[in-house]
């Protein structure tokens, strides 16, 4: 019964709104073509290093969710991990590159990371300790996680000025590391070397050159190690911030298929102490100029590396941590979402989010390890979203978004449908671009349409999809109450763990597929039209 209350205040929103005048659209899904194409496993989360004092804007919101500290028994994170029946996990960030790693002969002590305020990141050189890697190893096996790792690219470097390091990347620790990495038996999808190391640069630089001839080398150190191997794992880089002459010149010297995957890195927001991160986030056209990275991206590939693909290796939304009480809040899934649906139409294969947990952008609270609302955004997509894009002509106004995929695992389309309007409802009709209408103008019917709403949504919390098929199947997501509120409700029910700490169930609400979608005002909705005929599906 505890639902029921926040279901009733959805639904008299939604209907109420609706009451005072909405707007109708029309969308076209053009499904016999497919414009871009995502990996089976798109969503991915990161992993990263940072010690409980690594502090951004007077907040060290970071606690013990770095690697080498991060608690690997706590039953909520296998679960968090688990529900996505194979979630991508990166390892790495920026102190990635101070990692040494405690197998063979080390050139430098295996001491943890320690506060140093003139030196790179701030911190000294750190270690990973072969007992922790078999501890998140035997995590990331027992949750069917597929592991992306990022090596240390600065090993034997040396800086040569203000941000460029020079000299030639020293691989001997790298080597042992995979080497004892492979003796375990432990499954490593891809290795990616170094972290935003191109230029223009962040902390640190190396020459692109250089850069493409250490790839070289490690492509020839993954061929030898996995030569006795089943399956070769890929080969990531550069996983910095997108330079079309760099990034071009890395793929120049490294040469055909020793760059598997190129990866970039994508905060659009900004520092996380903007204090107008939430108007930029609501702002369409704020939004809209992410479109020219992932053009320029799509095109240095196809010019100069054809046999790769893109990958966001990370993006936080806001750098530096991510913003306080607002990338842990309902109101970051617009930004978060509307980008996994843009960086999808631009053939980008997977989307790796800062962080699965730790700073402000965790995907779970860095001490309770509890779900914040982004993770839910992310389950739904994961579980909806096929890998076929398909794509959209919109009548609408700039503020609802549209995106339209192939759905996961079924037959049909899903379409995610992003209101980022605090006063306009939508009411939407969904044509095929086969001239095939799958949705008729609402009638007129009698009697309150707040009450009749209430009980055609409410009859259908809980049925099974098969029970109906003339049914869709929608995901409505709202805030609790404000929005920064730190719980999401779905189709009106808060998302919470359940009382042993499971992930919820993500229950559809199923409403009759002859009416028009309705949206409110600053929320998101996955609708999923099983009967939709897009031949690009099958």
């Amino acid at each position: 019964m505890g639902f029921l209350l926040p279901l009733f205040l959805f639904v008299a929103y939604l209907y109420g709104v609706s009451a005072q005048g909405p707007t109708y659209a029309t969308i076209i899904v053009k499904g016999s073509v497919k414009i871009a194409e995502t990996d089976d496993h798109f969503i991915c989360a990161t992993l990263d290093w940072w010690p409980s004092d690594k502090c951004n804007y007077n907040d060290c919101p970071w606690g013990n969710s770095g690697v080498p500290y991060l608690d690997l028994s706590h039953p909520i994170l296998a679960k968090a991990i688990q529900a996505f029946n194979h979630l991508r996990i990166r390892i790495g960030g920026s102190l990635q590159d101070k990692v040494v790693y405690n197998v063979g002969t080390l050139k430098y002590p295996c001491q943890p990371f320690k506060k140093m305020d003139k030196w790179l990141f701030g911190f000294s050189k750190g270690c990973l300790r072969m007992n922790k890697w078999d501890e998140l190893n035997h995590l990331l096996s027992k949750t069917g996680a597929i592991v992306t790792f990022g090596l240390n690219a600065l090993y034997g470097r040396h800086k040569i000025g203000k941000l460029a390091w020079g000299d030639a990347w020293d691989s001997s620790n790298a080597r042992e590391f995979i080497k004892y990495t492979v003796s375990k038996g432990y499954h490593i999808d891809s290795w990616e070397l170094g972290n935003e190391l191109s230029d223009p640069a962040v902390g640190a630089s190396v020459g692109a050159e250089q850069y493409g001839k250490d790839m070289i080398e490690l492509h020839a150190i993954i061929n030898e190690i996995y030569k006795n191997s089943h399956s070769r794992p890929l080969i990531l880089a550069p996983g910095g911030f997108f330079s079309a002459s760099w990034y071009a010149k890395v793929l120049e010297i490294s040469g055909s298929n020793v760059i598997n995957v190129v990866t970039h890195h994508l905060y659009n927001l900004g520092p996380g102490n903007d204090p107008h991160l939430v108007n930029k986030i609501l702002d369409p056209h704020y939004l809209s100029q992410s479109t020219s990275t992932f053009q320029k991206i799509q095109q240095t590939i196809k010019i100069h590396g054809p046999w790769a693909s893109a990958w966001v290796g990370e993006s936080g939304g806001a750098y530096n941590s991510g913003g306080r009480h607002v990338s842990n809040t309902f109101v970051d899934s617009f930004w978060y979402l509307d980008q996994l649906g843009m960086a999808s139409k631009y053939n980008t294969k997977v989307y790796c989010r800062q962080t699965l947990i730790g700073g402000n952008y965790g995907l779970l609270n860095t001490t309770t390890f509890v779900p914040n609302p982004d993770y839910y955004s992310a389950l739904l997509w994961h579980r909806l979203m096929g890998k076929g894009v398909l794509a959209v002509d919109s009548k609408a106004s700039a503020h609802l978004r549209v995106y339209a995929h192939c759905s996961k695992s079924r037959a049909g389309i899903t379409i995610l449908l992003i209101n980022l309007s605090n006063q306009t409802s939508f009411k939407i009709l969904v044509q095929n671009d086969r001239n095939i209408n799958l949705h008729v103008e609402e009638k007129i019917h009698s009697g309150s349409p707040l009450i009749h709403g209430l009980k055609k949504t409410v009859s259908w919390v809980g049925r099974k999809v098969s029970d109906v098929t003339a049914m869709r199947e929608e995901y409505h997501l709202t805030s609790y109450g404000r929005l920064r509120s730190q719980t999401m409700l779905l189709n009106g029910k808060p998302l919470q763990l359940t009382e042993v700490g499971d992930i919820p169930t993500l229950d559809p609400v199923l409403v009759d597929v002859g009416s028009p979608i309705s949206i409110s005002p600053l929320s998101i909705a996955f609708i999923t039209l099983p009967k939709f005929e897009a031949p690009a599906c099958v």
